[in-house]
């Protein structure tokens, strides 16, 4: 059986792999499988910004009134915005249709539980079971037993006053520069944070359904760098096109990422007191210094694989507060459920505001260890992974760095790739180590 759902939902190219037929057979199985007490499934459903999400809306909300499940549009949100309003307005289902920081052909379809988590794999693997089975046996009501569909058109506003609230003080006198990556960001962000009370300036903000994550947002942070310079401002936020993710620049121009934007607001918390059990969760990519400054501080961290569902996990399980990625996927659990871009850029501004330290000061906390980053091909990759040649180079780097550095070796989950990561103080000794993991495997 083909497997529909990754670690982030269902992905695709929009009209290719992600058709308009396969959006309507998950709609009716996620409305069939998600459905309340009563039997009749109410359902959030958001969108982003892309020129196919109106297309791939359509067909899911058919899919979800075919079989008796009722909807509530939310229009162009941001993914947590999905999230946070499934558990608001106590509906039994999410689900918001965007592939966050993908290209634009691509589109994706997740679901979320009526507690705002992505669901356990059991319930998409059902959901899975349905659409994939040869006869849709799943009910086809008529007349009045019809779902019905219903526009929230203030979810938005609803969704701006639930990050507001969550500011213990006012930006006033800060100068922010928000690149909302033409994506579901660009309404919410600026009125957050003029409703805060910052000054703000714009970048990558009219969307057209084309554009989204073109050149610019999280993962290409080079117009804002120079746009916080230009303006003279104190910080600049870059989102991605589902704004799950944020990454900033200081005010002299330097990328502060989701390591140290973590640190920094762990170190933080962990003086106010507000961070339960002096502990944050990070995968394996956390750069070592991370780690460095937390442990310094006392803190505990846990590290899981890379992926926030992974993060979440883990952090349900430990009871930690904080965790995220590299990436700046940042999840906030006493505000939010999932990543949340605006509210993690909202806590990071409350920690300048009331320290009165510029973002460049906070963010030196945490050192960056140079890390260098190496995919290689190889035929096959389980074997790559268990060949003694592979395993004592490891073995001989890892003693190398022991207490100074890290070496990471793993295999991709979705391509014949395995991928290597060395990371410590001195960048000409891990270009050494880095040739020998290279020429380890490629002698496989």
């Amino acid at each position: 059986m083909a497997k529909l759902f990754g670690t982030d939902g269902v992905r695709g190219v929009a009209n290719a792999g992600l058709t308009p037929e396969l959006a309507f057979r998950l709609g009716r199985a996620g409305a069939a499988v998600l459905a309340g007490p009563e039997g009749r499934a109410r359902v959030v459903v958001g969108r982003d910004t892309r020129l196919s999400s109106d297309m791939l809306e359509a067909a899911l909300v058919a899919g979800i009134c075919s079989v008796g499940g009722d909807v509530l549009k939310v229009g162009v949100v941001p993914t947590p915005a999905v999230a946070w309003l499934t558990r608001a307005l106590e509906a039994d289902a999410g689900v918001v249709i965007s592939a966050s920081h993908n290209p634009v052909a691509d589109n994706g379809i997740k679901f979320f539980s009526a507690s705002g988590y992505k669901l356990p794999d059991p319930v998409e693997e059902e959901i899975e079971r349905l659409v994939l089975q040869p006869e849709d046996n799943l009910p086809r009501p008529v007349g009045v037993e019809l779902g019905r569909v219903r526009e929230l058109e203030d979810a938005a506003e609803r969704y701006i006053a639930h990050i507001c609230s969550t500011a213990g003080r006012g930006l006033a006198g800060l100068r922010v520069v928000l690149d909302c990556a033409y994506g579901a960001a660009c309404r919410v962000a600026p009125a957050v944070f003029q409703r805060l009370g910052a000054e703000i300036f714009l970048l990558h903000n009219a969307p057209d359904g084309t554009k989204i994550n073109v050149g610019c947002g999280s993962t290409h942070p080079g117009v804002l760098q120079a746009e916080v310079v230009a303006r003279g401002a104190d910080v600049g936020l870059a989102f991605d096109g589902d704004a799950d993710r944020v990454i900033a620049v200081d005010e002299k121009g330097q990328v502060v990422d989701g390591d140290a934007i973590m640190t920094i607001l762990a170190l933080y918390r962990q003086e106010q007191g507000g961070l339960p059990g002096g502990q944050v969760v990070v995968t394996v990519m956390s750069n070592f210094g991370l780690h460095q400054a937390l442990a310094a501080a006392g803190l505990r961290v846990h590290q899981t694989r890379v992926g926030d569902r992974y993060v979440l996990e883990e952090m349900l399980r430990t009871g930690a507060v904080l965790g995220g990625e590299q990436s700046g996927h940042i999840i906030l659990l006493e505000y939010n459920t999932t990543g949340d871009g605006l509210l993690t850029g909202v806590q990071l501004l409350q920690v300048m505001a009331a320290t009165g330290r510029p973002l460049s000061q906070l963010a030196a906390a945490m050192p960056h260890l140079p890390q260098l980053l190496v995919n290689v091909t190889v035929t096959d990759k389980e074997a790559a992974m268990a060949s003694p040649a592979l395993l004592a180079a490891v073995a001989a780097a890892r003693e190398q760095l022991a207490g100074r550095g890290r070496v990471l070796v793993r295999p991709s989950g979705t391509e014949s790739i395995i991928r290597l990561m060395v990371e410590g103080p001195d960048r000409e000794e891990l270009e050494a180590i880095m040739a020998g993991l290279q020429q380890a495997v490629a002698g496989l």
